[in-house]
């Protein structure tokens, strides 16, 4: 065979074993949103800094979206991808029971979901299971662990329960996962990985939506009274 064809051939092989990269980028619906996702988690990551012992992989909770949507993903940064499932939110957080978050609160007795960022800690068994304890690392989430705010199992989060009545079941503001979607996070978050927390409001496809509802943050003053404020990292 000469030398010119030869090259022919393995030009063309080298371009078929390429093309189910390029084409799997060309085609990933959720490439966009992937990216903001790990921009989101590599800032996150600079921020909190020597807390987070594990840097691999973040978990992002996007409350700005449906409890019907794959709202929670981890984030693996080292191997660039993410894979999303369904996460819910605390009662406190939603009193009308209609998928939507509208109030996060750092009060004991809230049952609401916090905003902020987290570090994962080990396993425990609760009520639910197998659970993972999470420190808050932020002011707004600060009472993490005297609130009991953790990641647990539960079967009103799952993708039957979305299918069944168009929402999730809500917690007392842990973040709630199906068992098999929980199976993950005990493998792949627990630990000292950052949870990432807030209203991000990215849908599948990249493009950033706003919920239908006010957020806002549920406060306690000094002499024990609690106020409203438009939390300023939602829509």
């Amino acid at each position: 065979m000469k030398r010119r064809d030869l090259l022919k051939g393995s030009l063309a092989a080298g371009a078929a074993m390429a093309l189910p990269a390029r084409l799997f980028a060309q085609v990933n619906p959720s490439a966009t949103r992937d990216a903001k996702l790990m921009d989101i988690a590599r800032d996150e990551l600079a921020r909190v800094g020597s807390q987070i012992w594990r840097r691999d992989i973040v978990g992002i909770a996007d409350f700005g979206l449906h409890s019907a949507e794959r709202r929670f993903h981890f984030v693996d940064l080292e191997n660039e991808r993410v894979a999303s499932y369904h996460v819910s939110h605390g009662t406190g957080s939603d009193g009308e029971h209609d998928g939507w978050l509208k109030r996060y609160s750092n009060i004991e007795g809230s049952e609401a979901s916090s905003s902020g960022a987290f570090m994962t800690r080990s396993w425990y068994k609760g009520k639910y299971g197998t659970s993972i304890r999470l420190d808050g690392l932020d002011p707004t989430n600060s009472n993490a662990l005297p609130r009991a705010i953790v990641m647990h199992q539960a079967n009103y989060a799952t993708p039957e329960h979305v299918a069944r009545f168009g929402r999730l079941g809500r917690s007392n503001g842990c973040f709630a996962m199906g068992p098999e979607q929980f199976d993950r996070a005990l493998i792949d978050l627990s630990g000292g990985r950052l949870l990432v927390s807030g209203s991000y409001g990215i849908a599948a496809d990249g493009s950033t939506v706003a919920p239908p509802v006010v957020q806002y943050d549920l406060l306690r003053r000094e002499d024990g009274t609690t106020f409203s404020r438009a939390n300023p990292g939602a829509f």
